[in-house]
């Protein structure tokens, strides 16, 4: 039901074009928009990252409408002031440090003279990470029968469509407990992928990030050791992927690592306990991916809401839909609709 209203409200705004309205309405001050892989041939990588024309959609949209794309340190100084006819502030993300950040989104960052923060684990130069995301989608790629034996489950898929349905079924399956990647690890051998690999394929190396990181448009945040849920962890373990990254990050880069992004970055994987100890660590910020956007004056530096671009079809809808306050809306409107249901016994 929830869907079914968001839904409606998204086409029904777009259809109408009332999304300026919503906007003034709804949006706030700033929004962060999160990224990962930017992907030249997504149907290849089974639309698993953003496609270049959505980003490049995503970054004009933003500037026709008035949103001023800013470095995150500027954005939240320029809040700090509630000053009253400021203009909306965008921030740009790339999360776990993509190669393909260098050598596709680059060029569109330049030419449209965007500022951007890219959150590093470590475990991506130095090729350590369990990147299990990648070694399911290298499985489904290569294989027409796909076994995933801790999950119970066989996949028949010869075709692009029930390829990417059995890797979003499996990668659901991991986000509902993040344990259960370490699970992963026998039907990687058993199908021959190797995840260092991958990530020698697919991340910056330590040498590629030391340039990016030289880049004035650039700047360079953590993302722990390994990529874990912190939540899931020990209070000693999860500091320890604090500062150990961090401590990593700033020794390879010669430069200050202030910002942060939650691994996963959900309510199950990063609470207040993660912000105490983000700030213990010496960051400054963290993000999650919960999505919401950002207003004037007093907020949690160490909780800030992120809005995340996909590539499905309606991403570009969805991404302006979000932007401009829509989510704000259908939440509003599915609290009143909720006491109407238990009313009416549906």
């Amino acid at each position: 039901m929830k869907q079914l209203v968001s839904n409606g409200i998204l086409y029904g705004i777009h259809w109408t074009g009332l999304m300026p309205v919503f906007r003034r309405l709804f949006a706030g001050r700033a929004v962060i928009v999160m990224f990962h892989e930017i992907q030249r041939d997504f149907q290849r990588e089974l639309m698993t990252g953003t496609s270049v024309d959505l980003l490049q959609h995503c970054l004009v949209w933003l500037q026709r409408q008035g949103w001023k794309i800013v470095s995150l340190d500027e954005c939240l100084r320029a809040l700090s002031r509630n000053e009253p006819k400021a203009p909306r502030y965008a921030v740009i993300t790339f999360d776990d440090g993509y190669r393909d950040l260098r050598s596709v989104a680059l060029p569109l960052l330049e030419q449209n003279k965007t500022p951007f923060v890219l959150y590093v684990p470590t475990g991506a130069p130095t090729r350590a990470l369990n990147s299990w995301w990648l070694g399911l989608r290298e499985i489904f790629r290569r294989a027409d029968h796909v076994t995933i034996d801790p999950m119970g489950t066989k996949f028949e898929c010869s075709d692009f469509h029930s390829k990417k349905a059995g890797l979003k079924a499996v990668t659901q399956w991991v986000h509902q407990d993040y344990r259960r990647a370490a699970l992963l690890k026998p039907t990687f051998d058993r199908y021959a992928v190797s995840l260092s690999a991958l990530n020698a394929a697919y991340f910056l190396d330590e040498r590629e990030l030391q340039a990016l990181s030289r880049h004035p448009l650039a700047s360079i945040g953590g993302h722990t050791t390994s990529h874990a849920a912190l939540a899931m962890l020990d209070p000693s373990a999860a500091r320890a992927e604090l500062v150990d990254n961090r401590r990593y990050l700033e020794t390879l880069l010669e430069l200050p690592v202030r910002h942060l992004a939650y691994p996963y970055g959900t309510a199950g994987a990063c609470g207040p306990r993660e912000e105490r100890l983000a700030e213990q660590a010496g960051f400054s910020t963290g993000v999650t991916t919960r999505k919401g956007h950002l207003g004037d004056g007093s907020l949690n530096p160490f909780g800030l809401p992120r809005i995340g671009v996909g590539c499905h079809l309606e991403s570009q809808r969805s991404f302006e839909a979000n932007a401009s306050g829509v989510q704000v809306a259908a939440h509003a409107l599915m609290k009143a609709v909720s006491p109407l249901q238990c009313a009416t016994g549906h």
